[in-house]
């Protein structure tokens, strides 16, 4: 979400006169993320986010996104709408970038993440789960095991060098390696968030009042959702495993929608995938980091030392599940 186009003001009265928003009070920039622009926007009718789709982001793929947040929050689930113009159009284009006006959520992410926001956390992703279960549009992973090997690859063939050295290199090598002949082939699938970090949901007045930033959603194991988060969300600040958050964020899940023995059995493999799948991705950003965008590219290294503590972890004990 990281600002890499700017919106002139000639360009936002012209994107507004499609909608009944009123008129532009302030448009304001938001310095974090790294796919897409994101703006505060304040019209007559109140705040929005204003989102530009940079080059990464398929435009095939705006429909499935912007349609599961309206087909969750149709379903009760706490996601942001999007706007539709007065046309009925939910994209649009403006700065010569696909575009959209999305609903303003109140709530703020939290810093120092608590054993309660786990449980609440949990909860949460199993809602959208469980509200994302009839959603008729499909999206594979474009971001799924097959595509790390690649992803790997293309880094190599850039500056990795300057990156990281020759036997971490070496290490990824063989832990993709592992993945690629261990990878889960059946389990319970559905849509995932895929990114749901903490500064993708809102907390308000002790509860879940937002999850926001949908824009790696996609079809796949679920439990992968999951792993996801305990990496995410169950590490501190010196790469030490919180085992009561974990414990907590699992719990959480399970007092909404079950998780099957072979989804629990799978869940270490699955944290090791993701961590590996966030470090690729990160590296891919910091090789080839975007002139003139607001925040830089998080740093892989974060995820390569959780990728060296998770593979030691062989069953959900360590994650407090007996």
């Amino acid at each position: 979400m990281a600002v890499y186009t700017d919106v002139s003001e000639d360009d936002l009265d012209l994107l507004l006169s499609e909608y009944d928003l009123g008129e532009a009070l302030s448009c304001k920039g938001i310095a974090e993320g790294v796919e897409n622009s994101n703006f505060l926007l304040h019209a007559e009718k109140g705040y929005f986010i204003l989102t530009l789709y940079e080059k990464r982001m398929n435009k095939a793929d705006l429909p499935f996104f912007l349609g599961l947040m309206e087909h969750l929050a149709s379903n009760g689930f706490v996601s942001p709408r999007p706007i539709a113009s007065a046309s009925g159009n939910t994209v649009t284009e403006t700065a010569g970038k696909p575009a959209a006006i999305i609903e303003f959520l109140e709530g703020r992410s939290v810093k120092r993440i608590a054993p309660g926001h786990c449980t609440l956390l949990g909860e949460s992703l199993a809602k959208l789960h469980l509200a994302a279960g009839d959603f008729s549009i499909k999206r594979p992973n474009a971001l799924s095991i097959d595509s790390w090997r690649p992803l790997l690859e293309s880094c190599q063939n850039g500056k990795i060098q300057d990156q990281i050295k020759e036997s971490e290199f070496q290490e990824i090598n063989d832990e993709l390696r592992f993945l690629e002949e261990n990878w889960p082939k059946q389990l319970p699938e559905g849509v995932i968030h895929a990114d749901l970090f903490p500064d993708n949901i809102f907390f308000l007045k002790e509860q879940v009042s937002g999850v926001i930033d949908y824009y790696f959603a996609c079809n796949d194991f679920l439990a992968y959702d999951i792993a996801i988060c305990l990496n995410a969300w169950c590490f501190e600040s010196d790469a030490s495993f919180n085992i009561t958050k974990a414990r907590k964020l699992i719990n959480g899940y399970r007092s909404v929608r079950a998780i099957s023995d072979i989804e629990l059995e799978a869940l270490p493999l699955l944290c090791r995938g993701a961590a590996l799948r966030f470090y690729l991705t990160r590296l891919y950003d910091w090789i080839n980091q975007v002139d003139g965008a607001l925040v830089k590219p998080k740093n892989p290294l974060e995820y390569l030392k959780k990728l060296r503590f998770l593979k030691d972890v062989k069953t959900v004990t360590a994650y407090g599940i007996d």
